[in-house]
């Protein structure tokens, strides 16, 4: 049987909505809806009813050309306010079998073990090393055999502020919010196979108005990084320095882009001037493209530069991925690759899908595909969402769950300790004179001081 999924893709210049059907880990695109974005900018909600409005029209499409109603929806969000830091869990396994309720226990631990901000909530605690006794590198710790287990993860997490401003904008335009993923999270999953991921690859969104960068190594994303740049920025740079209007600039960037040294550079072009209607202005493509170079260098520099910072390039065995708008622009994969000379460099385009539609078959959806299947369970395994749940895709689901223990504001207890319940509280008075309580028929006085000291204690 088949189960109705809704992505959205919630981005700086667009927003795709995107409603499919998955049936055994087989996923077939539905329908899908695309508007411009409102109400965003570099990945932030700037004003919510226009961004709800937007939101609505792209969900809207999507359910007109699928023909499927859907309330609820995989949402992306931003990595402009998202923090990660690495946390440990270790646990002993008292029966030395290692079932999905310890690999919850261990992964809860190193949540527990975190040192979240107040201001901040989780998306993401992702597993990318486990270790059982002394054998390291473990890929896959269940039904192993053990007296102890560790866990090594990476966690994402987003301000609070952010979260409650994009639920606010995608509640208003009608639709619920299940999963909330990282957008380079979802991108990364659109574009990479299982073996990429295993031997080690950085993928770089080079979007509209933001870039994101993600690390998998192991097991699991082991590093993300954000950049307030993407292409919009070179649209800006080339209508400023050239005196032309925003939407001249675009399609000059589109048509007549590239970082490729070209034959003719004396080639020139006529372009509006800003205010002046009547008048063009003569600019060579020469300088056009010195422009486009200079952004692009410099935003791929940095991100290059933060890969560097990663301190795991020695594990990228799979390179780089480039995916996202901005990779159209002709000899990006050519700068990238003189950046970074001894790293492979790719362009990624999203996975194909069963009856997926040539226009979502671009760089500019990857994260939208993302989203479809991660809620279709291409998550990472066990790594717990953000209502600390643990995705994982074993037949057994665990009998007790950790998810309740407290990270933010109370102190760790040192000791485990039983409390009555509230019904149980309130049946006695901490003040009461208890010498002055009945004591047991029982004469003897050790009993009797038991009895006494249960009252208390």
């Amino acid at each position: 049987m088949s189960t109705p999924i809704l992505a959205i893709d919630i981005g700086s210049t667009k927003i795709c909505a995107i409603i499919g059907q998955s049936s055994d880990g087989n996923v077939e695109v539905s329908g899908h809806g695309i508007s411009i974005s409102q109400g965003i900018k570099k990945g932030t909600i700037t004003n919510i009813e226009l961004a709800s409005k937007a939101i609505k029209q792209a969900v809207d499409d999507a359910k007109r050309v699928s023909g499927i109603n859907i309330t609820t929806a995989t949402i992306s969000i931003s990595g402009v306010y998202a923090k990660s830091t690495n946390s440990t869990g270790v646990v002993n396994i008292p029966n030395n079998d290692i079932s999905i309720n310890e690999i919850n226990r261990v992964m809860q631990t190193a949540l527990y073990n975190a040192n979240i901000p107040n201001e901040f909530e989780i998306l993401h605690v992702l597993p990318y090393k486990f270790k059982i006794d002394e054998q390291d590198a473990i890929d896959d710790p269940y039904g192993m055999n053990a007296s102890r287990m560790e866990v090594e993860t990476h966690i994402v997490m987003t301000a609070k502020s952010s979260l409650e401003n994009l639920k606010k904008a995608v509640n208003a335009a009608g639709i619920e919010i299940g999963k909330v993923v990282l957008s380079g999270y979802a991108s990364s999953i659109a574009v990479t196979s299982k073996d990429d991921r295993e031997r080690g690859i950085a993928v770089i969104d080079l979007g509209g108005q933001t870039s994101n960068l993600v690390i998998h190594s192991g097991n699991a994303i082991q590093y993300n990084d954000f950049l307030a740049v993407g292409s919009n920025h070179i649209t800006n740079d080339l209508s400023i320095a050239l005196h032309t209007p925003l939407d001249v600039a675009e399609e000059l960037k589109i048509i007549r882009g590239s970082l490729l040294q070209q034959e003719d550079t004396a080639q020139s072009v006529n372009l509006p001037i800003i205010g002046d209607e009547s008048n063009y202005n003569r600019v060579s493509l020469d300088s056009v493209h010195n422009i486009i170079y200079s952004r692009m260098e410099e935003v791929l520099g940095i991100l290059s530069k933060s890969i560097i910072t990663s301190g795991l390039t020695d594990y990228l065995g799979s390179g780089i991925m480039l995916t996202g708008g901005m990779t159209h622009v002709e000899g990006t994969r050519e700068l990238s690759q003189a950046l970074m000379p001894n790293m492979p460099i790719r362009i990624g385009r999203p996975r194909p899908l069963k009856k997926m539609s040539d226009e979502l078959n671009s760089v500019e959806y990857v994260t939208a595909i993302g989203l479809l299947l991660y809620e279709a369970g291409e998550y990472t395994q066990y790594e717990l969402d953000r209502t600390k749940k643990m995705l994982h895709s074993k037949d057994y689901v665990p009998k007790e769950s950790l998810s309740d223990i407290a990270i933010h504001g109370n102190p760790k207890p040192k000791i485990a300790v039983s409390t009555p319940s509230f019904e149980e509280k309130s049946t006695h008075d901490l003040f009461t004179d208890l010498t002055k309580e009945p004591v047991s028929n029982n004469n003897n006085p050790v009993q009797s001081f038991i009895e006494w000291a249960k009252k208390i204690f």
